[in-house]
């Protein structure tokens, strides 16, 4: 269950860092023509779509960064909340009892 937890974890880094990316290219304006801009934002949008459109600013870009870092919160949110529980299935049972 420990592996499991990690596994976990790194996923949610990744995929919080992707999106994390796409947020800095499109406020940035990166070149959406490069493959690698492009493609960052495509999965940024995907992973980020749950949370599209839950606020409107008067900036196009903002509310993208603002709506993408929600996604951010929620995915590490609920990321940790997997991974402890793993990790306390994991655990020990000597451990469990003294936490």
């Amino acid at each position: 269950m420990v592996m499991l937890a990690r596994i976990v974890r790194i996923v949610a880094a990744v995929v919080c860092g992707i999106i994390a990316l796409a947020a800095v290219f499109i406020v940035l304006d990166a070149n959406a023509a490069n493959s690698i801009v492009s493609t960052v934002r495509d999965w940024g949008k995907t992973l980020a779509g749950p949370f599209d459109g839950i606020f409107h600013l008067s900036s196009a870009k903002w509310t993208v960064a603002l709506n993408y870092g929600i996604a951010i919160i929620v995915y590490g949110i609920v990321a940790g909340l997997v991974v402890r529980v793993l990790a306390s299935v994991g655990a020990p049972r000597e451990r469990r009892i003294a936490a």
